[in-house]
């Protein structure tokens, strides 16, 4: 059975609709609330909820940069060339611009956090399933 499955009713902010709009940037159902969605300010606010083995591909942030507040769950955060980092209710992770990375749930757990962006993502490949895999019991 699925840890934290409360998550999938949100935990502060509601947890969004299926995220239709980057699916194919995904492997497995995430859900996304728009937070703010301003075109006078530069960066985007989204609540992104990730179901349990939810990820969303290798990606970079040009001109700009993500900021992820981690509301709930268990998740992993990986920048190419170092170890993936376990996630929890409280972690924030901060991605400087063109830093190649990918985030999202363990296999076992439901993952919600809020993500600050600015500037153009540029998708990558998936994270492979075998890479995704071997992640299993670690704890960094």
């Amino acid at each position: 059975m699925a840890k934290n499955v409360d998550i999938k009713n949100g935990v502060i902010f509601p947890a969004g609709d299926k995220n239709v709009a980057y699916q194919d940037f995904f492997v497995g159902q995430s859900y996304l609330q728009g937070l703010v969605n301003d075109p006078d300010v530069s960066v985007g606010v989204g609540n992104v909820t990730f179901e349990p083995g939810c990820r969303n591909n290798w990606h970079i942030h040009h001109d700009g940069f993500q900021i992820l507040l981690v509301t709930g769950g268990e998740g992993w955060y990986q920048e190419a060339g170092h170890t993936a980092r376990r996630l929890k209710a409280g972690d924030v992770v901060v991605t400087k611009d063109g830093v190649k990375h990918w985030h999202g749930a363990t296999k076992d757990s439901w993952f919600s956090h809020i993500a600050i962006t600015a500037g153009t993502p540029e998708w990558l490949e998936p994270v492979s399933d075998e890479a995704y895999a071997a992640l299993d019991g670690k704890e960094e």
